[in-house]
């Protein structure tokens, strides 16, 4: 890349200074799979580009599926920016490096200070524009960057100092590849003279994360602090987005220099591998493929989050029914009768009885990830497959499509809803057959849930919060059981109002994601939903929601196991626990550890739950708290999630009754 990848190092054992920039641009790779081949096969950082950050896959839905479409950086004009120096005057290069940030349209980071970090801090108390929101850990920066991405659309931008700081923003890293999820993580790392003698708090970050991250850089040379930041957002926010990291040595962050900052990008090659404008005659293809069908299915997932409305339009225009993966949901109202709501292993069965069914799947901004298919050969194999995805590496790498287009799918959809409105297709299909067929379905098999007495189902309580907030809430969970109940019984109106861990499921994502949004979005109800395993894992976050009188809502649902893994070993290994109980086993009637003390310790108001009776009250209160509320939900721990298709199964394998009180 341009002289950053002129001399790229091939080990972070460097013993003299060199201009060299970026530390991945000879070396990354990516993985990709040829159609028809198992193969997996190494591509030099330009094609690595084109697939991986060229998708926005939401994958996980992208991830799982296709990811968060392209988001352009909300980036100042050079001519329109005030900087706070001279045009000649010499300044240190952290801040260089905070107003490169700050011209890229930043407002917010989220940062953790140390030894290789901490010029880059005291840089930022110069900054009048940038806010820092400092996490309690460097894993909740990072997943509160990733909230604040998912919920807003704007890159989300996290600062950690050298050694464990770095290697603490890791898993946040490789979920923001797997969803695609535009993230700047900046680390600070010691001097040039000491890398590669095992100095105090070194690691050598651009190997380490050299593949979970869309692309990296070691900063060489002060100079290129401008063009480095500039192409990192750039890079994050352009055809597939994904995370891209910066090691910044502390010698740089305290050299003086006079900036550039007219240096423009020298990308051809990712450039010239970016996707271009779908051609007329494939999306005609298409058209034709739809009047052709009798039974024909959308099949969409988070490449769709920036193409909502064009993707209501195409189904207003066709009449096709809706399924979306765990990472689209959003992207098309859950409340629409067309809507099957998610797919998948924990989708709905008239949602996956639709793709099994279907003559025609069209599968936009998805990635066939085995949580949605199952067993590949079995997934839609009735079917003629469109496949619509920005990622060239995506295409015909799970499932191979009879048409494919690789497009960003907003451009797409535009085309086709152009086509359709030229031929007058709302008066031409006619699939209510189908429609009716599907309809039977849902009346046949919906979501439900048995109640307990006064016991709580997990699903009421996420019911009653959908209400109370008319599907408005912007959602985070963990990962687990409740992950999958607020995917099923939250009905989602819009886009990037779910933000969840779905490619890599991180559990700790809930809170700190929470926080992100709620920075990102100071006006929008935010309510983390998670599980008390989940919880627990970034708990030090609510710290960080106290002291930054963050909004967010956190309704714990209690059942003091690991509830997923505990539904596996009541399916699959006898019922037999196996370190899945989180409680105290001295005393399993109390509640343990008590979370209304974690919030106690950290002033945050909270309640407990016990009865259904009380949930609306409850949920109600918490809803109407000014400023972050913890109600803790006990819910029992024999609930399943259900439908579920077993890993490796197909539809016909799904299970849509049981749970852990029987024996199998």
């Amino acid at each position: 890349m341009a002289s950053t990848a002129a001399t790229a190092a091939a080990n972070l054992s460097i013993s003299k200074p060199s201009p060299t920039l970026s530390f991945q641009s000879l070396t990354s790779h990516s993985r990709l799979i040829l159609p028809g081949s198992k193969a997996k096969i190494t591509v030099s950082v330009a094609h690595r580009i084109t697939a991986s950050l060229s998708d926005p896959k939401p994958k996980p839905s992208s991830a799982v599926s296709a990811s968060i479409a392209t988001a352009a950086p909300v980036a100042t004009s050079p001519d329109t920016f005030i900087s706070r120096f001279a045009p000649d005057e010499p300044r240190k290069g952290c801040d260089v490096l905070v107003e490169a940030l700050e011209r890229e349209g930043v407002k917010h980071v989220f940062a953790y200070p140390g030894g290789a970090s901490m010029e880059i801090h005291q840089a930022l108390t110069r900054s009048n524009i940038i806010r820092n929101v400092l996490p309690r850990h460097e894993q909740g920066g990072v997943f509160a960057a990733e909230g604040y991405a998912r919920a807003s659309g704007r890159p989300g931008v996290c600062i950690a100092t050298s050694g464990p700081g770095a290697t603490n923003l890791v898993s946040g890293l490789a979920d923001a590849l797997l969803d695609s999820i535009p993230i700047v993580a900046i680390t600070g790392q010691v001097p040039r003279r000491m890398i590669g003698t095992d100095a105090f708090q070194e690691t050598p970050i651009v190997e380490v994360t050299r593949s979970i991250t869309k692309h990296n850089y070691l900063v060489l040379d002060v100079e290129d602090i401008p063009h480095i930041v500039r192409e990192a957002f750039f890079l994050a926010t352009s055809g597939r987005p994904g995370p891209v990291l910066i090691d910044v040595p502390k010698d740089i962050q305290q050299q003086l220099v006079v900036p550039n900052w007219n240096k423009g990008l020298r990308l051809p090659g990712y450039t010239f591998r970016l996707p271009k404008s779908p051609e007329k005659a494939h999306l005609e293809q298409i058209v034709r493929l739809i009047s052709e069908s009798k039974r024909p299915v959308l099949y969409v997932g988070g490449g769709c989050m920036n193409s909502s409305e064009e993707l209501k339009r195409f189904v207003d225009l066709t009449g096709i029914p809706v399924a979306s993966t765990l990472m689209g949901l959003g992207a098309f109202p859950c409340t629409d009768k067309l809507s099957l709501q998610m797919l998948g292993m924990h989708g709905t069965m008239y949602a996956n009885y639709a793709v099994d069914r279907s003559d025609l799947l069209l599968a936009f901004g998805v990635r066939f990830d085995d949580r949605v298919t199952g067993k590949i050969e079995a997934f839609a194999s009735r079917a003629k497959i469109v496949h619509i995805d920005i990622d060239p590496a995506e295409i015909g790498k799970n499932k191979q499509p009879h048409v494919s287009v690789c497009a960003d799918v907003k451009q797409a959809l535009t085309g086709m809803n152009s086509l359709l409105e030229e031929t007058g297709a709302k008066s031409k299909y006619d699939f209510s057959s189908w429609r009716d067929e599907l309809n039977e379905q849902k009346a046949k098999y919906p979501l439900s849930f048995k109640t307990f007495g006064e016991a709580i189902p997990p699903q009421y309580a996420i019911q009653v919060l959908d209400e109370l907030t008319d599907g408005n809430a912007i959602i985070s969970s963990g990962v687990g059981q409740h992950q999958m109940w607020a995917a099923q019984f939250y009905k989602y109106r819009g886009p990037r109002q779910w933000l969840s861990s779905s490619g890599l499921g991180a559990m700790g994502f809930g809170l700190p994601a929470a926080m992100g949004a709620a920075v990102a979005k100071p006006d929008a109800v935010v309510v983390d939903i998670d599980g008390d395993g989940s919880f627990i894992m970034n708990v030090q976050e609510l710290a960080t929601i106290r002291v930054e009188n963050l909004p967010v809502k956190i309704m714990l649902l209690n059942n003091q196991h690991l509830g997923m893994v505990v539904q596996w070993e009541d399916r699959f290994y006898k019922a037999n626990r196996a370190h899945t109980y989180l409680g105290n086993p001295s005393n399993e009637a109390e509640i343990f550890p008590n979370m209304l003390k974690f919030a106690e310790a950290c002033d945050i108001p909270a309640a407990r739950v016990t009865k259904k009776s009380e949930v609306r009250e409850a949920i109600k209160k918490m809803l109407e708290t000014p400023g972050p509320y913890l109600l803790d939900v006990i819910v029992p721990h024999q609930e399943h999630v259900l439908p579920m298709i077993p890993s490796g199964g197909a539809f016909k394998d799904a299970i849509n009754e049981g749970d852990g009180r029987e024996a199998y």
